[in-house]
Parts: structure tokens; sequence; C-alpha cells
């Protein structure tokens, strides 16, 4: 079993905002063990930072493509964070 764990800053770019795609982050990034945050972004994105199990997050980052109904994503830019404290759940933040 591959016990590897990451965290990547995912910023979610097109119609990702007034489509409650954070709520839907926030449920998805918990249903499958992540920790973490996200949050509106002032030029109409949406970031997310993901952490836990390395495939975790690479199904996380495989459904931020598909977000809620009424979503339609353009562009996801993926960064991986080198060096991270985990935090204890998943919030929304402003």
């Amino acid at each position: 079993m591959n016990d590897r764990k990451r965290a990547v800053q995912a910023s979610v770019h097109g119609k990702v905002q007034g489509v409650g795609y954070r709520i839907w982050v926030r449920g998805e990034a918990t249903g499958l063990g992540l920790v973490g945050w996200v949050r509106n972004e002032r030029d109409g994105s949406v970031t997310a930072w993901l952490a836990g199990a390395d495939a975790a997050v690479s199904a996380m980052i495989e459904r931020l493509w598909r977000g809620p109904a009424g979503a339609s994503v353009s562009r996801i830019e993926v960064e991986v964070i080198e060096t991270w404290t985990t935090p204890g759940d998943f919030r929304i933040v402003a």
C-alpha cells in the first residue's frame, strides 16, 4: 500500500463562482479524506489547497474538472507544495 502524502494548490478557472463550487469541493475533498481549504478569488477563479494521500489528491484534481452542475472549468493550474503542515479539516475560507 502506498502511504505517500502530498499537498497541492489548484487554481480553477472558468465559470466556478456562483454555482456552489466551493461547497461541492469541500464535500468531494472530505469524502476522499483530504484536508485543506477552498476560496473564491477576485479574478473569478477558485483556489483549492488539498492535502492527503497521493491517490486521493490525484482523484480530487480530476474531479475539479467536473465540478457541480452549472460549473464550466476551462483551466486548472496545479502547484505542488513541498513543505506543509497538515490542517485538521477542510474549510471554505473567505
